[in-house]
This record gives structure tokens, sequence and C-alpha cells, in this order.
């Protein structure tokens, strides 16, 4: 059992994150924007708290004590560039000032590598409506590895898209990005969970996608 804090914990992902953590036994902080909103949160035993993940002294104040950190946190209101860069640096912060060794990011598939060495967002026929909101996750991942810290990082995204609605499979592989991957929520977070108990050390960007049976 450890401790582990999870930012954006009201979105899909962040709450098959918790899910899977309270699911090992770990003790799980939900870090939220709005409480009042996710009051279903607070249920087994989830201690469900008010933060900003571009704050790196609330970060540093909410992480306190805790083993790992994941962050599923995005704010489609703000410059995305400026959100994800700030996070970024915030979190390295704050963590680091609270003594978390350990932080799982979930990314986007968009600015994955494909198979041939081009990124998703690059590839012919990829939607281009979204490339701002693509843009700032990649300068999210290039703050993460232009810091000078001393946690240990990774970012997780699908292979290619979240299966909406689809089941916990209980496995899932490495995968460079291609349009049709898919993964549940419940299977990605089994990733996520398997970085904070058992970390690799690889750092970087990393896609997964489900297998059908544990890697």
């Amino acid at each position: 059992m450890g401790r582990i804090i999870v930012f954006g914990a009201g979105g899909r992902a962040g709450r098959a994150a918790v899910t899977e953590a309270r699911r090992r036994g770990h003790e799980v902080t939900a870090v939220v924007r709005n409480p009042a909103g996710h009051q279903d949160l607070a249920e087994d035993g989830v201690r469900l708290v008010a933060g900003d993940v571009t704050d790196a002294a609330r970060i540093a104040e909410a992480a306190a004590g805790h083993d790992a950190a994941i962050t599923a946190a995005v704010d489609l209101t703000a410059r995305f560039e400026e959100f994800f860069t700030g996070a970024a640096r915030a979190l390295l912060d704050g963590l680091s000032k609270a003594g978390v060794g350990r932080l799982v990011a979930v990314g986007l598939a968009s600015v994955l590598e494909t198979s041939s060495g081009a990124l998703l967002m690059d590839t012919p026929g990829y939607p281009q409506e979204y490339r701002a909101f693509y843009l700032g996750h990649a300068a999210g991942v290039r703050a993460l590895g232009a810091a000078a810290t001393e946690v240990d990082w990774v970012v997780l995204s699908p292979a290619g898209d979240f299966d909406h609605g689809g089941p916990r499979t209980g496995g899932y592989r490495l995968a460079p990005a291609a349009a049709d991957s898919r993964i549940s929520y419940a299977d990605f977070a089994i990733a996520l969970l398997d970085e904070v108990d058992s970390p690799k050390h690889h750092g970087g960007h990393l896609g997964v996608e489900t297998a059908g049976a544990s890697v």
C-alpha cells in the first residue's frame, strides 16, 4: 500500500486512476478544482480536496506525505500551451518540495510517434481542428524534459484513442501511435498504476493500447 495523489481526478482518466488505485489498496487523494461537483469521489475512503495544477505551492501542500502522483488535469478554457507548460513546471516544483519522487502524467496520442517516425498529428487525414490542443500537450512534454528535477516522471498516452465505455480486460501493451488503436479507461488506469507501483525509469512519452492479456 502507498499514498497516491491524483490531479484532475474528476475527468474520465482521473476517475479510472482513482478506482484502480483503490482496487490495489492505496490511500488516494483526489484533487479537483471544484469538490462540490465531485462529491461521489469521496466514497471508498478517498480524500477529496480542491487544487490547481498550475499552483506549485498548493501542489506541495496537497501532495505532502504522498509516495507518487498522477496527473490527468486539463483546462479546456485556458490557452493550451500556457496551461500544459505551466502545469508541468508547477507539478515538478510542487512535488519536489513535497518530497514526492514519482509523477505519471496522462498525455495525448496526437503528439506520439507512429511506426514510421512521424507524429500522429502529422499523418495524412488526421483531424487538424484541434491542433492547438495537440501542440499544447507537446509543449507540456517538452517542459517536463527540459526541467532540472529529481522527480522521476513519465507520460503515458493511449496509442490512438480511448475506447469509451470499453471493459477492463486486465491487459495492455506499449505501442507506437496509430489512429485506429484503442484502450479502455480501465485498462489505461492499469498502465498508470503499474508505472506508480513498479516504476521502470524510462521517462519520456509512451503509448499504450489494449492487449487482451497482462504483460
